[in-house]
C-alpha cells in the first residue's frame, strides 16, 4: 500500500490535475470565497469619516491595531464590514482548547468523539459571538472619542457598529466552514492567508520603490530577497521535523495462527504550538503601547512614558521580553494541547509500548522528557524567526511588510493546502484505478 500511494504522488502532474473536475470545482468554490471576502474589507461602515480615521490609524499603525490591521487584509485601515476579521473566532477557539484542559465536563466532551467536538463548536461559536461584541462595541466606542471620526455619534451610531462588524465576524465564520467543506479545506486559515498575502504586493513595490530613489542599495535589496529565501526554508524544515519515538505491539494470536507484531511510530513536532506564541506575545507587548496611544500622553506619568519608550520596535527591553514570552507560550500551550500521560494510556489501551519503558507512569514520563526536549528546540526556532524582522528593522530600517508570525502563517498554510491538494489528487487517483478494475472485471466475467 505505501508502494502504492508514493508512485500515485510521484504521478501527480498536469494531466492528472486536469481530469480531477472535483478538485477544480473545489478551488473555484475557494477562488470565489476569498474574493468574496476581498471585496467586504473595502466595504466601509455607515457613519465613517475615511479620511479622519486615516490619519488617526497611522498614528496607531505600529501597535495591535497594525497588526490586527494586517490579519485582516487592510479590513482595519479602512474600518470595513470585515474588521474584526477572523480573529475572534481565532480566540475563542484558544479560549476553548484551554478550558478542555481545566473545566472536567468540556474535557468528557472532548473524549466523546465526533459527538463531542459539535458540542465543543458550538460553544465555540457562541464565544464567538460574545467576543465580538465586546471587541465591536469597544471599536465603536474608540472610534466616537476620536477627534471628527464619526460623523453622528450616540447609541444609533453604536448599534449599528456593533451589529455590522459581528456579522461580519459571523459570515467570516462561515465562509471559513464552507471552504472547509467545499473547497480544498483549510478555510480559516486560508481567510487569514488572503488577508496577509493581500498587502505583499503594495510592500514589493514599495521597496522597489525605495530602491528606486535610492534610499535603500540594490545589493541590501538582493540580500533582503537572498535572506527571505532562507528563513522560508528554514521554517519549511522545522514545520516538517519530527521526533518519531518507536512503538512495538506485542504478537497476537487468532485462531490457530500466531501474527507477527506490528511497530509504528509516535511523531512529535519539533513545533508544537504552532504559531500561537508568537501571535500571544506580540499582542501583550503591543497592547499597552496602543492603550497609551489613545490617551492624552501629557497626563501620562513620566515612568510610563519611559516604559513606552523601552518597550519600543528595536529596543533590548522589547527583544528581551517577547523572546521570553514566545519560550513561555511555547511550553504552555504544548502543554494545553498534547497531554503524555493520555498519551501513554491510549498506548496502553492497544497494547502498544516504547521498548525499554513500562507502560503507563514510565512512559509518560518519557514521553514528556523528550517532548521537553523537543520544544526546547522549537521555542529556540520560534524566537529566531521572529526577531529576525526585528534586528533587521532596527539596523538597517528597512520595513518589513512580513514580520516572524505571519511569514510562519503564510508557509504553513500554504504547506496545508499544498498537501490538500496532493491528497484530492491522489484520491481521483484511486478512484480511477478502481474503476478500471471494476470494467476489466466486468469484461472478463462476460
Amino acid at each position: 500500500m505505501a508502494s502504492a500511494a508514493e508512485q500515485l504522488a510521484s504521478n501527480l502532474n498536469f494531466a492528472a490535475f486536469a481530469k480531477a473536475e472535483d478538485l477544480k470545482k473545489r478551488i473555484w468554490f475557494t477562488l470565489g470565497a476569498l474574493l468574496v471576502y476581498r471585496l467586504g474589507t473595502y466595504i466601509p461602515l455607515p457613519g465613517i469619516n475615511p479620511d479622519a480615521f486615516a490619519q488617526a490609524f497611522t498614528q496607531q499603525s505600529r501597535g495591535v491595531l497594525g497588526i490586527f490591521n494586517m490579519f485582516a487584509g487592510g479590513a482595519v485601515e479602512r474600518m470595513a464590514l470585515f474588521a474584526l476579521g477572523i480573529m475572534p473566532y481565532i480566540s475563542a477557539s484558544i479560549i476553548m482548547q484551554l478550558m478542555t484542559s481545566v473545566v472536567p465536563s468540556l474535557e468528557a466532551l472532548k473524549k466523546e468523539g465526533e459527538q463531542g467536538r459539535k458540542v465543543i463548536n458550538q460553544y465555540t461559536r457562541y464565544g464567538t459571538v460574545l467576543l465580538a461584541v465586546v471587541q465591536a462595541y469597544g471599536i465603536s466606542a474608540g472610534l466616537e472619542g476620536g477627534n471628527g471620526i464619526v460623523t453622528d455619534p450616540g447609541m444609533f451610531f453604536r448599534a449599528s457598529t456593533v451589529i455590522t462588524l459581528v456579522g461580519g465576524t459571523m459570515f467570516l465564520m462561515w465562509l471559513g466552514e464552507q471552504i472547509t467543506a467545499r473547497g480544498i479545506g483549510n478555510g480559516i486559515s486560508l481567510i487569514i492567508f488572503a488577508g496577509i498575502v493581500a498587502g505583499l504586493p503594495s510592500a514589493i513595490s514599495g521597496t522597489l520603490e525605495l530602491g528606486r530613489t535610492g534610499a535603500l542599495s540594490t545589493g541590501l535589496i538582493l540580500a533582503i530577497i537572498v535572506l527571505a529565501v532562507v528563513v522560508i526554508a528554514l521554517i519549511v524544515f522545522f514545520e516538517r521535523a519530527q521526533r518519531r519515538l518507536l512503538i512495538q505491539y506485542p504478537k497476537r494470536q487468532v485462531g490457530n495462527r500466531m501474527f507477527q507484531g506490528d511497530t509504528s511510530h509516535l511523531p512529535l513536532k519539533l513545533n508544537t504550538a504552532g504559531v500561537i506564541p508568537p501571535i500571544f506575545a506580540s499582542s501583550l507587548l503591543l497592547l499597552p503601547a496602543t492603550v497609551a496611544g489613545f490617551s492624552n500622553t501629557a497626563t501620562l506619568p513620566g515612568w510610563v512614558s519611559t516604559m513606552m519608550a523601552a518597550l519600543g520596535h528595536g529596543q533590548p527591553l522589547y527583544m528581551l521580553l517577547y523572546a521570553a514570552m514566545i519560550v513561555f507560550f511555547a511550553f504552555f500551550y504544548t502543554a494545553i494541547v498534547f497531554n503524555p500521560k493520555d498519551t501513554a494510556d491510549q498506548l496502553k489501551k492497544h497494547s502498544g509500548f516504547i521498548p525499554g519503558y513500562r507502560p503507563g507512569e514510565r512512559t509518560a514520563e518519557y514521553i514528556d522528557y523528550v517532548l521537553t526536549r523537543v520544544t526546547v528546540i522549537g521555542a529556540a526556532y520560534l524566537v529566531f524567526v521572529c526577531l529576525m524582522p526585528e534586528f533587521l528593522i532596527s539596523a538597517t530600517g528597512v520595513p518589513f511588510y512580513l514580520g516572524g508570525t505571519s511569514l510562519l502563517i503564510v508557509v504553513n498554510v500554504t504547506l496545508d493546502t499544498v498537501a490538500q491538494i496532493q491528497g484530492h489528487l491522489i484520491a481521483h487517483q484511486y478512484e480511477g484505478l478502481i474503476k478500471k478494475s471494476k470494467l476489466r472485471g466486468g469484461k472478463r466475467g462476460r
